[in-house]
């Protein structure tokens, strides 16, 4: 069946995620350890990724500057590649994300912070990659090869360790409390697939849709907007509910499809909100939520476990965007395995 591996590896994620608990937790507060020692050098942090791993960047932006205080950037690789004008990164924490740790603009940034005497981590599935090679420090995501294009399980598993090392980071036994509680809530949310794979006939015919989210759930709602265009060739493009009403919202007629995700917590009135203008307006809307009010304002509800914290949510609730990302592939007869035009390394400068 098409996308046979994109279903596996969907599958596999509640398992990988419970192996990097287990496996990574030591290594995640040794490194914190030793940049404790260096706060005082350390002033805000600089991210570099690409694609799925520039979604997980942008849930770090709002992780270390609500958890960890610290002010977050992200990087701009063609300033150290194409420009050859790299910024004053002395008072940085450099983090590189990258599935394959090939991409030489990301290893470019993750060098030349290194070469200025900037800490640097590698957050990546192959440790011993040019990118692991080029940072300080590597906390690898274990999630294992990965045969779909359409990354899924590498996802997940950079939002986990990104979380896993903001809470040594703060030396926060709370929160590695609940970090516990990730691989069952997507084992959880898995069981939708069955009722996803039915709904997906309605949405046969889609050809765009806007995503929606904001806070610690704005990169997810740029993860299920690339899964979107990469598996089923749609023009999906994602927006922070706020943006999205200065402007964009005019686009906004009968039947336009609008897919949120809002789950419980800080931003959850806003994105309610959100919901309301857009059904107003006549949109068909696909929510991702825990809360019965959003789920009530949806034509396709998408049900997340209850009790999850707002700031772990993000991984969860790109869940449902993968499924459906897979069953509406093979709806409108497309191998989400093989998307056209791309291949699983992308090497950027």
């Amino acid at each position: 069946m098409a996308g046979e591996f994109l279903a596996s590896e969907i599958a596999e994620q509640p398992a990988v995620l419970a192996a990097l608990l287990i496996d990574e937790r030591e290594r995640a507060e040794t490194i914190a350890t030793a940049l404790r020692g260096r706060r005082d050098e350390i002033t805000f942090v600089q991210i570099a990724a690409r694609g799925t791993s520039d979604n997980a960047a942008r849930y770090a932006q709002y992780l270390f500057e609500a958890k960890n205080r610290l002010p977050v950037a992200l990087a701009t690789p063609s300033l150290f590649t194409l420009y050859d004008t790299p910024p004053d990164l002395r008072r940085s924490l450099t983090i590189g994300i990258s599935q394959s740790g090939a991409s030489p603009d990301i290893i470019a940034v993750v060098a030349a912070a290194r070469a200025q005497g900037a800490p640097t981590l590698a957050i990546t599935n192959e440790p011993d990659s040019p990118l692991g090679q080029a940072a300080e420090f590597v906390l690898p995501i274990r999630a294992g090869i990965e045969r779909s294009v359409a990354a899924t399980k590498t996802y997940t598993a950079q939002l986990l360790a990104l979380a896993m090392f903001s809470a040594a980071l703060a030396q926060d036994g709370a929160a590695w409390d609940a970090l516990a509680g990730v691989p069952t809530w997507v084992a959880q949310t898995l069981e939708l697939a069955a009722d996803i794979a039915q709904q997906s006939e309605r949405y046969r015919y889609l050809d765009r849709l806007i995503t929606g989210g904001r806070g610690f759930c704005y990169g997810t709602a740029f993860e299920v907007a690339l899964k979107l265009k990469e598996t089923c060739y749609l023009l999906a493009e994602p927006y922070s509910s706020a943006d999205f009403l200065h402007g964009p919202v005019a686009i906004v007629d009968a039947n336009f499809p609008a897919l949120l995700v809002a789950p419980s917590g800080a931003a959850f009135e806003d994105l309610l909100a959100f919901a309301r203008t857009l059904r107003e307006l006549g949109a068909e809307l696909i929510v991702i939520s825990d809360h019965a009010e959003a789920l009530a304002l949806a034509h396709t509800p998408l049900r997340l476990p209850p009790g999850i914290p707002e700031y772990l949510a993000p991984i969860p609730a790109v869940v449902p965007g993968q499924l459906l990302a897979l069953a509406l592939a093979r709806v409108k007869g497309i191998d989400p395995d093989r998307p056209r035009g791309l291949s699983k390394v992308t090497l950027t400068r």
